[in-house]
């Protein structure tokens, strides 16, 4: 071949690739918007887009809890803390979500999403050549006969030594307005790019522990609300279309019951945690019919988050509300005011301080479009998380303290230390697991995702 002819071809190819044929499959190209970029919703003539989907989605967790343990025989001084395997968690979850986004106005929409637990269930097992002298059990924190949340008076079978009750029902209701500054669809030269703003409002039953009525508290709420924040970018070049996708999540505020309340005194980040991430990916188009729109494409993306430090529901959270119920006599009871003399018993919470770490996964789906009203997908995720502390309050705040010999102002305490029996304490911090050389460690993390998805265009 030579050098004209090869030329011919790749201007051919180029061509191709350039051709204006934007398909909706894939979630980062979806703008809804009346088709008069110059009517409203309502008034007559003008068509409203409306974007109608539900998802569903089966999730497994399993990871191994392990725990600091200081005074090991021939352990490096100088080296880290050595660990020692204590558990195994397992946890399965089932989610239907219906969705939908209202075009309002030249690229501009609104969106409700509500994602709806059919079934949540956890457990913890020993972990390979662990028996129940293990701290944990020495500790106190789980019954040495363990416990059955479903049954609570027969001790469970086998290496089972802890089973929480099966959870149902709603957390949050998901609120957001979308803009696309740019639209392929409408301009083929520019990539569709979208902005959008969600409020995550918490309505649903708080998720909490109650070791008198296991079977009363059901609720997979976590009662914070929270604000996300996106936008994307999405290009169709023929049979080819890449995309990415950021966010940003916060708690903005909680509901009354939720138990991410700040106690005051010294405690810290007792919110939850922040989320910042991005996701990014192709999808290839298989069969592209222009004439009658069918098509069926692969999504393939992976994702990163950060989860920063703050305090969340763990693989530990309900044996820490076990071992902490204020009614009992258990090694995790907190102390509601630190300044005042003796214990006044305030029960432990069972959510706990989390350092900071990522979470990766990667995705593929198959999407199929039968004409320009219905799309059909199934995904799957595969999912890590890198090993981090899952007891990580502080012991307090060092608070700065007024000086007679200082006229102006506060000078900080001079022992550079929290005080015991003064408003630096934090009532959360139990040294039983958040002292360094007692933490529990949450490591091996994988998970799962697999999930269909059926969406119809109005």
């Amino acid at each position: 071949m030579d050098r004209s002819h090869f030329s011919r071809l790749l201007a051919i190819c180029a061509a191709i690739c350039a051709l204006p044929s934007v398909g909706r499959a894939n979630p980062a190209s979806i703008v809804p918007s009346i088709a008069d970029p110059g009517a409203w919703v309502g008034v007559a003539g003008s068509s409203t887009a409306i974007f109608m989907s539900v998802d569903y989605e089966y999730e497994q967790d399993q990871s191994l809890v392990l725990r600091e343990h200081v005074g090991d025989p021939g352990a490096d001084p100088l080296g880290p803390l050595p660990t020692h395997h204590e558990l195994r968690f397992k946890q399965f979850r089932h989610t239907v979500t219906p969705h939908v986004d209202v075009g309002l106005y030249h690229d501009l929409w609104i969106s409700a999403a509500l994602p709806i637990v059919i079934e949540q269930a956890r457990e913890l097992r020993l972990d390979t050549g662990v028996d129940r002298t293990a701290s944990t059990f020495l500790d106190g924190i789980i019954p040495a006969a363990g416990y059955d949340a479903r049954d609570p008076s027969t001790p469970p079978p086998g290496d089972l030594v802890f089973r929480g009750v099966n959870r149902h029902g709603l957390d949050q209701i998901h609120l957001g307005l979308g803009y696309a500054p740019m639209n392929q669809a409408k301009d083929d030269t520019k990539p569709t790019w979208r902005l959008g703003a969600e409020v995550r409002l918490a309505f649903g039953k708080t998720m909490k522990f109650d070791p008198a009525s296991p079977s009363s508290e059901t609720g997979v709420g976590y009662g914070v609300h929270e604000l996300r924040l996106w936008t994307s970018f999405d290009r169709r070049l023929g049979w080819a279309e890449p995309w990415v996708e950021l966010f940003w999540q916060t708690p903005i505020g909680t509901k009354s019951d939720s138990l991410f309340a700040n106690p005051g005194f010294g405690a810290t980040n007792t919110g939850k945690g922040q989320q910042a991430g991005v996701a990014f990916g192709f999808q290839a188009y298989a069969i592209d019919n222009g004439v009658d729109q069918n098509r069926i494409s692969l999504d393939l993306g992976t994702r990163v988050v950060a989860h920063f430090e703050g305090r969340d529901y763990t693989e530990m959270w309900e044996p820490f509300a076990l071992a902490g119920d204020s009614r009992g006599t258990g090694p995790l009871i907190l102390d509601a005011d630190p300044t005042m003399p003796g214990i006044q018993a305030m029960s432990h919470p069972g959510i706990t301080n989390v350092e900071n770490y990522l979470e990766t996964a990667a995705r593929f789906a198959l999407r199929t479009e039968l004409g320009p009203h219905v799309s059909f997908a199934a995904l799957a995720d595969i999912v890590w998380k890198t090993d981090h502390v899952i007891t990580f309050a502080d012991a307090g705040v060092d608070q700065p303290t007024c000086s007679a010999t200082v006229t102006t102002g506060c000078e900080t305490d001079p022992n550079d230390l929290v005080t015991p029996g003064t408003a630096e304490v934090n009532p959360l911090h139990s040294q039983r697991i958040d002292l360094v050389g007692h933490r529990y460690l949450s490591q091996d993390n994988f998970g799962f995702i697999i999930g269909v998805q059926g969406q119809v265009l109005f």
